[in-house]
């Protein structure tokens, strides 16, 4: 027991490491075809154009706060240095005004001097001055004082930030020594006189609050015209990829032409080449398959044929009716198995539609009546009355002559296999005079008909209608079907109902095409 959990553990493990493998595969290589993802894992690449425009505008939109914030410290460092010097000035102007009198600091301060201290605001500038032993000479008695050991020299201003009266305050203070000041029995004591002028930050802060929205409103609008600016940018930086997209998609499915690299940017030039390499590689695996389809279904045909006229001498010899018997079976099975191959090589040129296949204008009707010709002894030989019907004036398509005309072929050829002999099958080549840009090639036989039910099933390889007699292979529609949509038209089968009483459906089948037009002769 103990060995057996052992073995599921390692089991389980390995499975593990295996799924992780594949799963770390799968993000180093984001461009690796699917069958080397995970299969239950869907992968939605982004948008190139909105990775460089996350890249480029992700920047911008987190350094612009970032400038608004600096912005905002440059400011308040501007609006500090005014009102610092000031503030500097004030404070020398007020040490000016300290006299000794009587061996005691005396400030006499004339009129022009409170004014011009209290020219602001009487709320917003503070003074003090206190004497040599702290007793307050003059102003506000309140002011805060600065630490012993923070008080300058004589003539020397400092700054700190202080708050009275619950009001933060810049503070520029100094101190004066005063010579002649009698010593007192407390000289020892004694202490320069002190200064101190402040203001509130208020105006500080509007000055600041005024640089920032100088600064600031302008970029509100640089910032969506720089947005703007990245967005166009992008777009034409990007332009040489949408013209090679819209050169590629413009491109014939039978168009393997190397794309001009000479015209890409250096940095596509690299994508261009590998691209070119691709489309090389793909004409020669195209040529090298369609010179096994046509050595195979030679190299098949040829054989058969050979059997089947050894079948046909052979019936000519007097032999016995068992005998007999078995050859036009083998003649008819060697007949079958040629027409098989044929419409396996035809259904193998319509399924690869860029094998080169080369496009001309086609007169429609033209081919559509030398077809008919073809299978007049195959309906005669079923007594079945094969017409043809054609507007008065050519019709013109663009295609291949070889396709258009095996396309044709198998539509009469499932007709006169599927119509009980007797019966009647007409070919049309018919304008739409809704839509004059397109012409319908349409058969229509009085055969049992395709229900409804079996209409999109019967245009798939090798399958039949269950109960229908018939030596058909399953693959005519199906051609039919590949060599419509290598023209870019359109199949569909619907009733042909060819008497009232009993109604009997048969079947009607057509193909849309695209009509050109002659340039003196479009409508």
């Amino acid at each position: 027991m103990a060995s057996h959990v052992s073995d599921e553990t390692r089991r389980n493990a390995f499975a593990s490491d295996d799924s992780d493998a594949r799963r770390d595969a799968s993000y180093a290589n984001p461009f690796a075809p699917p069958d080397q993802l995970e299969p239950d894992t869907e992968t939605h690449p982004r948008s190139l154009f909105g990775e460089i425009l996350d890249w480029m505008l992700a920047p911008l939109l987190l350094l612009w706060p970032m400038s608004i914030a600096v912005t905002y410290l440059v400011a308040k460092s501007i609006a500090n240095g005014p009102f610092d010097r000031a503030l500097e000035a004030d404070a020398y102007v007020l040490a000016r005004q300290i006299q000794p009198v009587n061996g005691i600091a005396e400030l006499r301060l004339p009129d022009a001097t409170r004014d011009f201290l209290r020219a602001d605001n009487v709320d917003s500038v503070f003074f003090q001055v206190l004497g040599t032993r702290g007793e307050l000479v003059g102003g506000d008695r309140d002011m805060p004082l600065p630490h012993d050991d923070d008080r300058p020299q004589p003539g020397i201003v400092e700054f700190r930030d202080d708050v009275l009266r619950g009001n933060d305050i810049r503070v520029a203070y100094t101190t004066v020594d005063l010579p002649g000041l009698a010593p007192g029995r407390d000289s020892e004591s004694a202490q320069p006189v002190l200064v101190q002028v402040a203001e509130t930050l208020d105006k500080r802060s509007q000055l600041a609050n005024d640089i920032i929205k100088g600064v600031i409103l302008p970029q509100f609008v640089i910032l969506p015209l720089a947005i703007i600016l990245v967005w166009f940018g992008l777009s034409r930086g990007l332009a040489p990829l949408h013209a090679l997209q819209s050169n590629i998609r413009a491109r014939r499915p039978d168009d393997l032409s190397p794309l001009q690299a000479g015209s890409a940017p250096p940095e596509i030039a690299p994508l261009v080449a590998s691209f070119n390499d691709l489309l090389t590689r793909l004409e020669q695996n195209m040529e090298f398959q369609k010179r096994f389809i046509a050595d195979a279904a030679h190299q098949m045909k040829t054989p058969l044929a050979g059997l089947r006229m050894q079948a046909e001498l052979a019936m000519r010899q007097d032999v016995s009716t068992e005998v007999q018997r078995s050859l036009e079976q083998i003649a008819m099975s060697s007949e079958h198995a040629a027409r098989l191959v044929t419409q396996l090589l035809a259904l193998a040129r319509a399924e690869n539609r860029a094998t080169g296949q080369i496009f001309t204008r086609i007169v429609l009707t033209d081919l559509a009546r030398l077809a008919v010709r073809d299978w007049v002894q195959a309906a005669l030989a079923k007594g079945m009355d094969l017409g043809y019907e054609e507007p008065p004036f050519p019709v013109e398509v663009e295609g291949n002559v070889v396709m258009l005309r095996e396309m044709l072929s198998n539509l009469i050829d499932n007709a006169i296999r599927y119509t009980p002999a007797g019966g009647r099958i007409t070919v049309r080549v018919r304008t739409d005079d809704d839509d004059l840009d397109l012409v319908h090639l349409e058969v229509e036989d009085t055969g049992l008909g395709i229900p409804a039910a079996e209409r999109e099933r019967v245009v798939e390889r090798f399958y039949r209608i269950l109960g229908r007699e018939g030596d058909g292979s399953g693959l005519g529609l199906a051609i039919v079907k590949e060599i419509a949509a290598m023209h870019g038209g359109a199949l569909a089968i619907e009733d042909h109902v060819y008497q009232e009483s009993p109604r009997l459906a048969g079947t009607l089948v057509r193909v849309s095409l695209q009509r050109v037009f002659p340039a003196r002769d479009k409508p």
